[in-house]
């Protein structure tokens, strides 16, 4: 995750306002935020890649205008998301992390947790661990006896995640697979089977996304969920002046997704965007 260069000013004024706010706790998801706009008010969002008059027309009428979440704004959201004591020490120690900005957000994990008990998931995988933020907020909210696989090559960001699945109480429930995870996939895929999991979550190379999503598709039961993070990536996607690699490959996956009858689909701007994809 990099946060856009046009920015850097807005994530400045962001990062001091929620820490003044909130202890420092939120610095790490200040600096995630590369689109927030400074001051006052809520307004239609101007930022890099806004569309033009003709391709909004395209869309049909806006009856409701977008939501410009400005610092005041997020720290409300932040101080009404239910966090638990132990996500909130794992975000303010992976703030002073190399790579802070690759930990979800609170009100995504949130999110992953209310998922993860309206599927009422027994099995579930992650791809993408980083520190742990993600699968400790689902692992809390699995029922006894669920299992959550989490996949991941960083061994450095994974010895502060096995410390806080430990301070979680969950360290029974996660299932660490260090390496490749499509080859973590492959193995799950040949010890359970196809139609065995019934929730994913995609948050690892950009690049690989389509490829993720595919197993998934073969390990995820009928009726379950895969979720998939960063697809608005900062705002990148809908500037046409972005063209590296990473922002190319979320933007053919966002096309790809958004037409695909294999799934029931919607893209949500959470964090920095999430696509809810639930397999018919």
């Amino acid at each position: 995750m990099r946060a856009s260069s046009v920015a850097r000013g807005a994530l400045g004024r962001c990062a001091r306002t929620i820490a003044r706010a909130d202890g420092g706790a939120s610095r790490a998801r200040a600096s995630r935020r590369p689109s927030v706009r400074s001051g006052g008010g809520v307004g239609r969002r101007r930022a890099v890649g806004a569309s033009s008059s003709s391709e909004r027309a395209s869309t049909g009428p806006w009856n409701t205008a977008p939501l410009a979440l400005h610092e005041g704004l997020y720290t409300y959201l932040l101080r009404r998301t239910r966090e638990a004591e132990v996500l909130r020490a794992l975000r303010e120690e992976t703030s002073a992390l190399r790579g802070a900005r690759m930990q979800v957000a609170p009100e995504q994990g949130a999110l992953l947790a209310l998922c993860v008990e309206l599927m009422d998931a027994r099995r579930v995988i992650e791809i993408g661990t980083y520190t742990g933020y993600s699968s400790i907020a689902m692992a809390l909210a699995m029922r006894p006896g669920g299992t959550l696989y989490a996949c991941d090559r960083d061994e450095d960001a994974l010895r502060v995640a096995r410390r806080y699945w430990s301070r979680a109480g969950v360290d029974d429930v996660v299932k660490e697979k260090y390496g490749d995870a499509k080859e973590s996939v492959r193995e799950l895929l040949e010890t359970y089977g196809e139609n065995s999991f019934d929730m994913g979550f995609i948050d690892a190379d950009k690049r690989a996304y389509r490829e993720y999503y595919e197993s998934l598709l073969r390990l995820v039961r009928p009726g379950g969920l895969i979720v998939v993070d960063n697809v608005l990536w900062y705002g990148k996607v809908a500037d046409a002046t972005v063209t590296d690699k990473q922002t190319e490959a979320i933007r053919a996956f966002n096309d790809f997704v958004a037409t695909d009858e294999r799934v029931t689909y919607t893209l949500l701007p959470v964090g920095d965007g999430l696509s809810l994809c639930r397999k018919r």
